[in-house]
C-alpha cells in the first residue's frame, strides 16, 4: 500500500471548492480521505465527495469536492491510499 497527501488548500466559510488530480493508472484502486488541519473542538468542519472521470483507456482523473460546513475558513489535506 502507498499513502500520501495529494494536495492541501483552504475552503472559505460555508463554501465548496473542487480540485482535480489526473493521470492515475486505471488499474490502481485508490481511496480518498479529506481531513481538516484547522483545530476547532465540537464543530463539524468538512465533508467531501469524489467524482471520477475516465480520461482515457489507461488513466483516471479524480475530482475532489470539499464542502466547508463551518462558519470559518478551514485548511484541508486530501489524502490517498493506493491499495494495489
Amino acid at each position: 500500500m502507498r499513502v500520501g497527501v495529494q494536495f492541501t488548500g483552504t475552503v472559505a466559510a460555508n463554501q465548496t471548492k473542487r480540485w482535480f488530480t489526473f493521470n492515475w493508472p486505471q488499474q490502481q484502486q485508490v481511496i480518498w480521505n479529506v481531513v481538516s488541519t484547522t483545530p476547532r473542538v465540537g464543530v463539524r468542519q468538512v465533508e467531501w465527495d469524489v467524482e471520477v472521470e475516465r480520461a482515457s483507456a489507461a488513466y483516471i482523473t479524480y475530482w475532489i469536492v470539499i464542502h466547508n460546513l463551518s462558519d470559518q475558513p478551514v485548511n484541508v489535506e486530501a489524502r490517498y491510499a493506493v491499495l494495489n
